[in-house]
């Protein structure tokens, strides 16, 4: 691509990170489905091990078909540098173990996927690590919520299961004033309807199995350095700060600069957590977002045709979906998801729990499973499912309470989509 403009995103979609293979002349992108890679000789492979050279070891570090997707999601969320792993769930694991020491805290937004919140809760104090909640709907619970303990603010810029929008630079601006960095989790937007980094964000991270995959085939998950936090100064990121006795005391901020979270990610996070991608998967996810804005945008217009569809009929009680006028953070919508409100949403059956089952049960084109980000569309009761290991406050708090459908909208024709919901309401 020429360097006289900057490309437009469906330009990147499709060529950021990309070029014809040289040894083949292949214009795919490769899929490198090796472990390990050859050195040119022993001082290259003693360039490489000490992080004094860029290049390929062992797959579980750096692949060269995963380093075209981490330089395209890197492009598409205006990040510097980007690390590309096995699963969002493993993402925030890397991007937290860098961040993170005993005793250490995470404040996040009680809106979260549920999996998330059962990591926070449980997961994450085998390593010492504890979580403060933060109300989503009083952003100066945030502020109050931050102590001396605080290494991150933690959120997502559009809810998973009820799909609302967080006012990202508010609490951007409270994690800034604090000095710690704001972390978003931007699955469910993707960079097409949202670009977090704009807004104030420090660290985006992806599940890429969702929507920037989009096709239900592969997982991966995403860190992407925004290359604006000093990790140096307050002295709380000592994996970035200090010496590193396994690299001759290298100290990465100093030596990365602006990408240096992504690389201390890779090489003290990947390196031995080992949570790799496989290069098949990286494959599938690059041909994915080839086709992101076009696949988005058939989401986001589908939705509100089926949000606009249920908001009207006699049996739902109520829709949350942030598009249509009436919901609370329509207005959050429009400004940081301008081109529209995603293709996830929930809504209350009248009937609560047992109604939520009668529907998911009666379903035929849309698929009952757990996932979201599919080019089908696709639909889950929480309450029974992903939130089922929460307690019933916590289900209602993070959006999930036991009238709640979550639908993810996919890329078929709206009518047929509403046609199978009509059918499956009027089966019980």
């Amino acid at each position: 691509m020429s360097d006289a403009r900057t490309p437009g995103f469906a330009t990147l979609s499709v060529h950021a990170g990309a070029q014809p293979d040289p040894a083949t002349g292949a214009r795919s992108t490769p899929i490198y489905q090796t472990t390990a890679f050859v050195f040119d000789d022993v001082d290259h492979a003693a360039s490489l091990f000490g992080l004094q050279a860029f290049g390929n070891i062992y797959t579980r570090i750096t692949n060269p078909t995963t380093a075209v997707l981490e330089e395209r999601v890197a492009a598409l969320e205006g990040g510097t540098a980007a690390l590309v792993v096995a699963t969002g769930h493993s993402a925030q694991l890397v991007a937290f173990h860098t961040l993170m020491q005993p005793g250490d805290e995470i404040v996040a937004a009680t809106k979260l996927y549920g999996g998330s919140i059962n990591q926070l809760n449980h997961s994450f104090k085998s390593f010492g690590w504890n979580v403060v909640w933060a109300d989503t709907d009083n952003i100066q619970s945030f502020a109050d919520a931050i102590t001396d303990k605080t290494r991150a603010v933690f959120i997502e810029s559009l809810a998973n299961p009820a799909g609302t929008v967080i006012d990202i630079e508010a609490i951007a601006k409270i994690a800034k004033d604090a000095g710690v960095p704001l972390i978003v989790d931007n699955t469910m937007a993707t960079p097409y309807l949202c670009q977090p980094i704009r807004h104030g964000a420090d660290i985006v991270i992806h599940s890429l199995t969702k929507f920037m995959g989009g096709h239900g085939n592969s997982m991966g998950g995403a860190i992407v350095d925004a290359g604006s936090f000093d990790w140096t100064s307050s002295g709380n990121y000592p994996l970035l700060s200090e010496p590193r006795p396994e690299y001759q005391n290298m100290k990465l901020h100093e030596t990365f600069g602006n990408f240096a979270f992504a690389i201390a990610c890779r090489v003290l996070g990947l390196r031995d957590l080992g949570p790799a991608i496989s290069p098949t998967n990286s494959f599938n996810i690059l041909t994915g977002i080839e086709t992101l804005p076009l696949r988005m945008q058939k989401h986001a217009d589908n939705a509100m045709e089926v949000a606009k569809y249920l908001d009207n009929h006699d049996r739902i009680e109520w829709v949350s979906y942030c598009g249509l006028p009436t919901h609370p953070n329509h207005a959050l919508q429009q400004k940081y998801l301008p081109k529209g409100a995603g293709a996830v949403f929930t809504f209350g059956l009248k009937g609560g729990y047992d109604a939520g089952v009668a529907l998911v049960s009666n379903v035929g084109l849309l698929s009952h499973l757990a996932n979201i980000g599919d080019t089908r569309s696709l639909v889950i009761h929480p309450a029974s499912t992903t939130h089922r290991q929460l307690t019933d406050e916590q289900k209602v708090t993070a959006g999930a309470g036991p009238d709640v459908i979550r639908i993810s909208v996919g890329i078929e024709d709206a009518p047929d989509i509403i046609a199978d919901l009509e059918q499956a309401l009027a089966a019980f």
